[in-house]
């Protein structure tokens, strides 16, 4: 007997995890893949959704699987430094990544909004090193729920860009008060493309709007307060994956101003 599908009901900024979850998940059927998302592909096999506008938006796509090689190279790197640590994946949406960092030690939590997490659970059942937490990330409440403490890795991957800066600034703070040794991950959008989602049809489809972005940790300012810087990185490297050609183009001065940034710094 088939397995009946799942429908989600999502909208705005929470759809559009659908959107770079797609992306994964076709990346991965491609013979020429650098990395496989075998969850992914199992999970879109299970959705009821009309995936045809993430299948046509190769600048959303090709963006989604750049940010994923860099982020996948940086946690990793984390986790092999620190193998008993717990990861915290901040708007997880229907993220795969602790299927592919899993070590066997470490804990993850993927936190989300309740009506994300419900549409989470139904499909990934997780438990035991890997759990949810059905929460705002502007609720203090949160951080409650991650019962593992010790070496911290949080994750912000395709959620700044959707912010304002008093609401990244408020989600940085939950953090800084309330865990010792925090490490962030987060990426930033350029501010050349604020307002601009329409460049990505399949988010602009959803009603999503790009509303802040930041080019370096230094411009943070009192965003990051608390923190202090590791790197400024960005997603060029993971361009070459998709086409090793892109590596004439990408030392450019103005590739690198355009590109999304991925800041890393932890608490001071």
């Amino acid at each position: 007997m088939q397995e009946e599908k799942i429908k989600p009901v999502l909208n705005g900024a929470a759809e559009t995890m659908l959107q770079s979850f797609y992306a994964r998940a076709m990346y991965s059927k491609n013979p020429k893949h650098r990395f496989k998302d075998k969850k992914a592909e199992e999970i879109v096999a299970k959705l009821d959704y009309d995936f045809s506008k993430a299948g046509k938006d190769q600048t959303m796509s090709g963006g989604v699987i750049a940010r994923t090689a860099v982020l996948d190279e940086l946690v990793s790197d984390f986790i092999q430094k620190n193998p008993d640590c717990t990861v915290v994946n901040i708007a997880c949406g229907l993220d795969t990544r602790f299927y592919r960092m899993d070590n066997g030690r470490i804990t993850w939590y993927n936190l989300d909004l309740p009506e994300t997490i419900q549409v989470r659970d139904s499909v990934y059942r997780e438990e035991g090193r890997v759990s949810t937490i059905g929460c705002s990330c502007f609720n203090p409440a949160w951080p409650e729920k991650v019962a593992k403490r010790g070496k911290m890795l949080f994750i912000i991957e395709g959620l700044t860009m959707y912010l304002t800066k008093e609401q990244v600034t408020q989600m940085l703070a939950i953090i800084r008060d309330n865990f010792d040794n925090a490490y962030v991950i987060m990426e930033c959008l350029c501010p050349k493309f604020v307002n601009k989602e329409k460049v990505e049809k399949s988010i602009q489809s959803t009603g999503a709007v790009f509303t802040w972005g930041a080019n370096s940790f230094e411009e943070l300012g009192d965003v990051a307060k608390g923190f202090c810087k590791v790197k400024n990185d960005n997603i060029l490297r993971g361009m070459w994956v998709l086409n090793p050609a892109f590596k004439l183009v990408t030392w450019l001065p103005v590739m690198k101003k355009m590109s999304q940034k991925i800041l890393v710094f932890e608490k001071a």
